[in-house]
């Protein structure tokens, strides 16, 4: 990034660059610190406007907190109120698994699936021995440690993140804003099992408890994360695209089809049987049970073992591009929430039909549109600014009445529209009514979703009911 001076400068000293991502909350941004120059510590800065009807980035500011320190967990560097915005400041990390697995033509091997299930399980036990529990187990949440930045001169620099110890596919958790404590921090005392719930989570992976209403714990993360590890060795599961009247009836088909398929039926040639034997035990966990996350890695290095395979960190997306791995100039992010490049997936430049000209008229080019971008988000949200006095954060939330949907457990839920799910469009103005579309990979329509009625038709995004946290306290409050 070049220029500094003429850059916007948020939290003293982190000037904001390139936007990498947009969704229904807000615009993220790549960024650096400028007190060290920036190479050692590029970050993502996240805005979210203060009057956003589901605010969340102080909630994933006090979880990462609460996780600082943990494998795994991106380091949070600032969170504050500045102007209209909320502003959260994070590592800057590599593509999803979601995208990696859209590259690896939809399919993972059962070596990269079991290497990739022993760190996720790591990864959440780690946030469990935090009292914690996520709630909204997706690929798409789930990053590599890698990024990489294009030059003006064309060339590419790869970087990790400065916890990874320099492994480039250390998987990373983000995105809490659906965490909870299921546990005092101090008496460890666990939260009472309740019945008609809201949803939260996401139904394609969610457990089957969650969808008949009943109060998560520790054992529907591991469940979700079965349902998960089956999505990368199948390409899909068979609760995905169901027809259904409304989403009410969607999510209950959704949770009836899990129920009625037991663990060994969604095994195919090829996938193990330990996979099942996984997805079996967390399914037998009761409520309060601690889970034997041992056994859980256990399996996987069986599969490994039986299989004749190494655990020597080689994964399928090393494979592409003739061995070279993935590169930002010919790979396509799918999510552009998050870390992603900017460059539109309709893309279709390849890296050799781009002359060191080419590239860097593209460099200035996108740098100008950043800036629009930034300027454009700001006027936007200044536009919805009146004169009222904002609420300190040590003050109630904004409403949150609106966005509800009827889950099928008859009680009313706040939709949450994932921003992993898809480009939602350059700053798309809050109307009445207002559809907004999400794209799948390839560019299609994926789903859409009505900000005022709170309509939801896609079983990869996220609803969740109101509240963050518990009202255990946390410790930092």
């Amino acid at each position: 990034m070049s220029k500094r001076s003429s850059q916007q400068v948020v939290g003293i000293h982190y000037a904001v660059g390139s936007k990498i991502g947009e969704g229904s909350f807000g615009i993220i941004f790549e960024g650096e610190n400028i007190l060290n120059g920036g190479s050692k510590n590029p970050v993502a800065i996240k805005f979210e406007p203060r009057r956003s009807d589901s605010p969340q980035l102080r909630d994933e500011f006090r979880a990462y907190r609460i996780l600082n320190d943990v494998k795994g967990i991106p380091h949070a560097y600032y969170f504050s109120q500045e102007g209209i915005h909320n502003i959260l400041i994070i590592d800057l990390l590599g593509p999803s698994l979601e995208d990696l697995f859209e590259w690896c033509s939809r399919k993972f091997s059962v070596k990269t699936t079991s290497m990739l299930a022993k760190q996720m399980i790591e990864r959440v036990r780690s946030i469990h021995e935090h009292d914690l529990i996520y709630r909204d187990i997706k690929p798409d949440n789930f990053l590599i440690s890698e990024f990489q930045r294009e030059l003006p001169d064309g060339s590419v620099v790869r970087s990790c993140a400065s916890s990874s110890n320099g492994d480039p596919n250390l998987i990373y958790v983000v995105d809490f804003g659906m965490a909870k404590q299921f546990r005092d921090p101090n008496t460890k005392q666990h939260i009472p099992y309740r019945e008609r719930k809201s949803l939260s989570g996401t139904a394609r992976y969610m457990s089957i408890n969650t969808h008949f209403g009943r109060e998560q714990s520790r054992r529907d993360d591991l469940e979700s994360l079965g349902h998960v590890f089956f999505y990368f060795l199948r390409g899909s599961l068979p609760w995905q695209g169901l027809k259904a009247p409304n989403n009410k009836a969607k999510y209950e088909k959704i949770g009836l089809t899990k129920q009625r398929l037991k663990p060994s039926e969604l095994l195919k040639p090829g996938i193990p049987k330990q996979f099942a034997e996984y997805l079996s035990y967390c399914r037998s966990l009761r409520f309060d049970q601690d889970p034997d996350y041992d056994y859980l890695i256990s399996l996987m290095t069986q599969i490994m073992q039986e299989n004749g395979y190494e655990d020597d960190g080689h994964y399928d997306w090393m494979d592409l591009n003739n061995g070279e791995g993935w590169n930002i100039k010919i790979n396509k992010r799918v999510n552009l929430h998050g870390y992603g490049n900017p460059t539109p997936r309709n893309t279709k430049h390849s890296a050799q039909q781009l002359t060191p000209s080419h590239q860097q008229q593209q460099q200035q080019q996108h740098q100008s549109q950043s800036q629009q971008q930034q300027q454009q988000y700001a006027q936007q949200q200044n536009s919805r600014h009146d004169s009222r006095n904002y609420r300190s954060f040590s003050e109630s939330t904004p409403n949150r009445s609106q966005n509800k949907i009827i889950n099928s457990s008859g009680s009313k839920s706040r939709v949450r529209l994932s921003q992993n799910n898809g480009y939602m469009g350059p700053n798309v103005p809050l109307k009445q009514g207002l559809n907004i579309q999400t794209y799948d990979s390839m560019g299609k329509l994926h789903g859409s979703h009505n900000r005022r009625s709170g309509e939801i038709d896609d079983d990869n995004d996220s609803v969740e009911e109101g509240g963050f946290f518990s009202k255990l306290c946390c410790g930092i409050c």
